[in-house]
């Protein structure tokens, strides 16, 4: 991606052809004319505030980098960006902690968009237990801890197949978003290579062996806000794990989390 000090129009050219479209393509769906877009696009023309949200729309281009073609045209950002400790973040933190609570006795946490950690509930804080501390130092990156030898990846039955897993949803981020830090950490896990996936199971599970010798397997889903139109909110993923077969399922219902 080009730098955030790089005219809007360039910023569209790259966005454009990071989804794979003409400009006569985009022209079509956007409803404005090739001449035009290739206009905006070469700097000939500054678009209005309202044409650069038309052209994101149809790019899919998310929030923060929707901000930051706006200001590289020369108008106000249209998304907010808070804090979740900000009063308005209120009802949105309810809701986190409401679905963190309400998945126990399995695991679940919430990252933001380069897979840092945010919050998570105690069934999965129970699982740091004896990692090694420098990991655990915040920011804390869920992905680099999971794949670690010292991390959660000296633990997992199945790393390489979890490490490839990683590598696949990394790269599918890093492919929509052309975040260099998702590509940093692609670069990360992919290093020495990754085996591709060839289990027929039909979802990756997360295969943890415990210090008392016992291996739990777990599932995961990811679930995003519907509907954002603040930063922040939009780039939060609450990652929930439930358990992929009924020994799992026993031990963690058994397990005293205090």
């Amino acid at each position: 991606m080009a730098s955030v000090n790089a005219p809007a129009g360039t910023l569209i050219r790259e966005w454009r052809q990071r989804r794979h479209l003409s400009q006569l393509e985009l022209a079509s769906r956007a409803d404005v004319s090739t001449r035009h877009l290739s206009y905006i696009e070469t700097g000939r023309s500054r678009p209005t505030s309202a044409m650069v949200m038309r052209l994101c729309d149809f790019l899919e281009v998310p929030l923060r980098e929707q901000n930051q073609v706006l200001l590289a045209a020369g108008h106000a950002p249209a998304h907010p960006e808070l804090q979740l400790s900000d009063p308005p973040m209120a009802e949105a933190n309810a809701a986190l902690e409401t679905i963190l609570r309400g998945h126990l006795p399995y695991p679940a946490l919430v990252v933001d968009r380069h897979w840092e950690l945010v919050a998570a509930n105690d069934a999965a804080y129970a699982f740091l237990d004896g990692i090694d501390a420098d990991l655990l130092e915040p920011p804390i990156n869920v992905v680099r801890l999971s794949v670690h030898p010292r991390g959660l990846g000296g633990r997992l039955a199945n790393l390489q197949e979890w490490r490839a897993h990683l590598a696949e949803r990394l790269r599918h981020e890093y492919d929509a978003s052309g975040d260099p830090e998702l590509g940093a950490l692609l670069a990360e896990v992919s290093e020495g290579g990754v085996e591709p996936v060839t289990s027929s199971a039909l979802v990756v599970p997360m295969d943890l062996r415990m210090p008392d010798g016992n291996v739990l397997s777990f599932i995961s889903t990811t679930t995003v806000f519907g509907t954002p139109r603040e930063v922040t909110l939009s780039e939060l993923a609450i990652e929930a794990f439930y358990p992929a077969d009924e020994a799992t399922r026993a031990y963690l219902q058994s397990r005293p989390l205090a």
